[in-house]
């Protein structure tokens, strides 16, 4: 997910983005250590785009700690 399509987010899409965006990250750690993950260059976009929706969240003020929950 590029800067543009972040920004372009609700706040109720930017906290739902971010739950799904941290669950891949799970997902792709969890099959690396497994060895079942080919492609690690996912690893590395998919935390990429966690700080992408955090710095946004961060930006616009979101309380984060009561949204996750």
């Amino acid at each position: 997910m590029k800067g543009p399509d972040v920004h372009a987010l609700s706040d109720h899409d930017l906290v739902e983005r971010l739950k799904q965006a941290r669950q891949e990250a799970f997902n792709l750690r969890f099959r690396h250590a497994t060895g079942e993950l080919e492609n690690t260059a996912g690893l590395r976009g998919a935390r990429h785009d966690v700080a992408r929706l955090l710095t946004v969240a961060r930006q616009r003020g979101i309380d984060l700690q009561k949204e996750l929950r």
